[in-house]
């Protein structure tokens, strides 16, 4: 299977089980890896052939700035079905980072593996 990855993406997003996290919106930084429906981008060299991974981050911004999410594994879910629904990936692995949220800890966050691996 053809992967496109995409990491460090940041995004804003209300997300906490915590008060004191949903008072303003977070940024969250992802690692998207997405599995690619088919090679023929490979021989056509034709963006239609493939995912448009602009477009996948744009979307993903969108919703996130709407939405409110409680717990990362929740967020990361989210993103995952998006990805294979609205994108037609057949596989997806979402890494999602809340950073500097704990005291002396640098990252906290998920990683979940959605769909079938060719």
């Amino acid at each position: 299977m053809d992967i496109i990855y995409l990491h460090e993406v940041r995004a804003r997003t209300l997300i906490g089980w915590y008060d004191w996290e949903r008072v303003a919106p977070q940024v969250v930084e992802l690692d998207l890896e997405i599995g690619i429906p088919s090679a023929r981008a490979c021989a056509s060299d034709d963006l239609v052939d493939t995912i448009d991974y602009d477009a996948v981050v744009k979307h993903i911004r969108k919703v996130l700035e709407e939405r409110h999410f409680l717990l990362l594994e929740a967020l990361a879910e989210h993103i995952a079905q998006l990805i294979m629904q609205d994108f037609g990936a057949p596989w997806a692995k979402v890494s999602v980072t809340k950073l500097g949220i704990l005291h002396e800890v640098g990252r906290v966050g998920v990683t979940i593996e959605r769909g079938h691996r060719a």
